[in-house]
């Protein structure tokens, strides 16, 4: 289960379109380090009503993520969880459109940092299974020095140049055979006028000793305060847009020793308001303690 846990570590700190946080607990003293890359990229966008092909201003965007995970149990039942990912975003404009307009086709740089605690209130064990309850809390703040409010420069800032405070409820339940489901709801209160938001995920999946997969659908729904991308009220400030998405993802791992273990996956945008439609992989080293 040490295995399984650290995987499952990494498999929410890859994308920010998955939970920070997972529905699995490390024990007292156990802890995680994850050094990942990602990378996703889009040619259209998700607007309203229709979905449009090209990106404007930079026709196509590619969005890599180096990140470094940790997750360490202070006790069996309480976890702490930080994130801090180097993104780089990078368009495809025309010369003549940079040169008209003063845009830069690439922006990166440290992103936000991410720190979270997980408490695990409740387990009742059946016969051949198991349910834990798990709540989690944390906090999400700029760490690099970014910004996000540029005009149409920002449809490729590497963030939303927000804090937000973020709660989630998780419930997992696991079979003896290693066959598991894990879902979650949460809301996230955000600063900066970028709308506060619903936030689920579910995940299936099977874990053994030697081998890990799962299936991954993560939604977000904003409130009502946030705008459309050239809708009424819209001003040029793309963190103020209301940004709803559906994602759904494969992940895959495989441990190579003890402390050591390999880990890819594929993801992609089905649905969604205000965001490119994006498909993405990745890779990543878990190394456990």
């Amino acid at each position: 289960m040490k295995t399984l846990a650290s995987l499952c570590l990494l498999l929410t700190g890859l994308s920010m379109a998955q939970s920070p946080v997972n529905g699995f607990m490390k024990k007292s003293g156990e802890g995680s380090l994850v050094l990942s890359y990602s990378q996703e990229s889009y040619s259209k966008v998700f607007l309203v009503p229709n979905e449009i092909n090209g990106v404007p201003a930079f026709n196509d965007v590619t969005i890599s993520s180096t990140s470094f995970f940790g997750e360490i149990g202070i006790t069996d039942n309480f976890n702490l969880v930080l994130n801090i990912p180097y993104i780089k975003a990078e368009g495809n404009a025309s010369e003549a459109v940079l040169t008209n307009n003063g845009f830069e086709n690439v922006r990166k740089g440290i992103q936000d940092l991410k720190i979270y605690a997980k408490y695990r209130f409740h387990t009742i064990n059946f016969e051949k299974s198991m349910l834990d309850f798990i709540g989690a809390a944390g906090l999400e703040t700029p760490l690099g020095n970014y910004s996000a409010d540029e005009g149409l420069q920002s449809i490729i800032a590497i963030g939303n140049e927000a804090t937000s405070f973020n709660g989630f409820g998780i419930a997992t339940f696991k079979l003896n055979s290693g066959l598991f489901a894990t879902g979650q709801l949460g809301y996230s209160l955000r600063n900066n006028d970028v709308p506060n938001a619903l936030l689920s995920e579910f995940k299936l999946g099977y874990a053994a000793s030697k081998f890990y997969v799962d299936a991954f659908v993560a939604n977000q729904l904003s409130d009502n305060s946030g705008v459309d991308i050239l809708g009424e009220g819209f001003t040029g400030f793309f963190p103020a847009t209301r940004v709803n998405y559906t994602r759904i993802g494969v992940n895959a791992f495989l441990p190579i020793t003890k402390q050591l273990g390999i880990t890819a996956g594929t993801n992609a945008y089905v649905s969604g308001r205000n965001l490119g439609k994006a498909t993405g992989a990745y890779g990543g080293v878990v190394y456990s303690f």
